[in-house]
């Protein structure tokens, strides 16, 4: 008779079979009394894996890292605009990659699994609350169509941790995090400042591999990154999204969002928004995105132009820069393509801008809520939303001249959300599950994984609530 349990999945270990320097052998501590918290059953059957089987002893031993062949990655990165030269896995561990039934080879991270190498003094623990946040926004990122890393399940490990805020322990716990790999403009960073050129060619090779088959050598896969990041962050740029903490070693050569730390969304629009603790200069502020990643990419050319032309390194620098002065004009194709959707209009990329310019400026002058304005406008009630409407009439007459864009095609992710992570109730969510009510963070990732109906029974999570403007947000690292 077959069994009829699931087999384990096939774990590979790709990166550190192709890239031994980069990571160390390292096992996760072995949580007293795990406990599943939440568990993405979509994600799990997209990967082929049985939720059931995830839940039974042997999935549970797989998300908590006891297994073999698991990895502690080795990164640098620019931090704030300062060099660090070794910062790495601190509290994580690379359990492995797996190939989904789509044929798409994705990496399983654990973070806040006990100290590793690379933990610079830190316990290698991570409390429930910034481990739910990270989940949270990353159901929210994928469900509106942005590249983005997921959380596959949260769990608790029965332990209380030492607090990163505040005087009172917290609850210990574990992210299971499914990503198209970790590989960061930092891992680039740390071959090239430590390893040389001929790891940081492998490197290159392993990453177009992985990432960007049609890129043709180290100039192709700046290419390749920079039209990837020029997306992502026009896309961030639309929903308002704060990332909050863009260090290099948080830039994804894949071109996903990774590490939602200090992140937070809009409420009133304002380009000046900060809601980081630890950005006190307000440099990832929100309207900062776009040049920070430029200022990424850079960083990540200049651990490639030994490669470019290693003959002719002022060649190599003219041929790396003239990629990276693409990135402006394709971040803004991209945003005006957005923007386009959001607003209802077609029209030539400038005419779009210059409506978009118009349309933020009166936001931010009134002080108007960045999501609940595209709602707004999809149901035909903006109006009432500015104080004084005679520069809102005359914008609003502008665009019903652009109105011409062809009907989304069908299947296609609608443009404006209702529901998104709004700092006030993210926050409320999570100190509930501090203090062991798991309820409203479930509320909360149900409501963000169908971003777009509406539905009576979460009114309450569709406004900013009060207090959010002066909100921060912290890495709980």
């Amino acid at each position: 008779m077959e069994s009829s349990v699931p087999p384990a999945p096939a774990l590979h270990q790709t990166y550190a079979e192709a890239l031994p320097e980069l990571s160390v052998p390292w096992r996760a501590d072995v949580p007293p009394d795990p406990q599943l918290v939440w568990l993405d059953e979509e994600l799990a059957r997209e990967l082929g894996l049985d939720p059931a089987w995830l839940r039974s002893e042997d999935g549970i031993a797989l998300l908590t890292g006891q297994v073999e062949g698991t990895t502690a990655q080795a990164y640098a990165g620019h931090q704030f605009g300062t060099a660090n030269p070794l910062l790495g896995d601190g509290r994580a561990v690379l359990l492995g990659d797996l190939v989904d039934p789509c044929g798409r080879r994705v990496d399983l991270h654990l973070k806040g699994s006990g100290r590793t190498p690379f933990a610079r003094g830190g316990d290698g623990k991570a409390p429930l609350g910034p481990m739910l946040r990270e989940a949270v926004i990353g159901r929210w990122l994928h469900a509106c169509g942005v590249p983005t890393t997921r959380a596959l399940a949260v769990l608790t490990t029965g332990e209380r941790i030492a607090p990163r805020q505040g005087v009172t322990d917290e609850p210990g716990a574990l992210l299971v995090r499914v990503a198209a790999s970790h590989l960061r403009v930092g891992t680039f960073e740390y071959a090239a400042w430590h390893l040389g050129p001929e790891a940081t060619e492998r490197l290159v090779e392993h990453a177009i591999a992985r990432h960007h088959p049609t890129a043709d050598g180290p100039l192709g896969l700046l290419d390749a990154v920079a039209g990837a990041q020029a997306e992502l962050v026009a896309q961030w740029m639309l929903l308002g999204f704060v990332h909050g903490v863009m260090n290099t070693d948080n830039m994804a050569i894949s071109g996903e969002g990774i590490d939602y730390g200090p992140c937070a969304v809009l409420d009133a629009h304002r380009r000046d928004a900060v809601f980081s603790s630890i950005d006190r200069s307000g440099r990832y502020a929100y309207g900062n995105q776009p040049g920070i990643a430029l200022w990424n990419l850079s960083r990540f050319a200049e651990t490639l132009v030994p490669l470019i032309d290693p003959e002719d390194p002022n060649a190599a620098v003219e041929r790396a820069t003239a990629v990276l002065e693409t990135f402006e004009t394709r971040f803004l194709d991209a945003y005006a393509r957005g923007l386009a959707a959001k607003l209802g209009i077609d029209g030539e990329r400038e005419e779009v801008l210059g409506l978009g310019t118009e349309l933020f400026a009166l936001l931010e002058q009134q002080r108007i809520d960045h999501t609940g304005f595209f709602r707004a406008l999809d149901e035909g009630r903006a109006e009432p939303l500015f104080a004084e409407q005679d520069p809102f009439v005359r914008w609003a007459a502008r665009r019903e001249e652009m109105r011409a864009a062809p009907a989304a095609p069908a299947g296609a992710t609608p443009a404006n959300p209702l529901y998104v992570p709004r700092n006030v109730h993210l926050d409320a969510a999570l100190r509930a599950a501090h203090l062991g009510d798991l309820g409203p963070a479930g509320e909360m990732l149900e409501a963000v994984g169908a971003p777009f109906v509406r539905r009576p029974e979460r009114a309450h999570l569709e406004g900013p609530g009060d207090g959010g403007e002066d909100f921060l947000t912290f890495c709980g690292t």
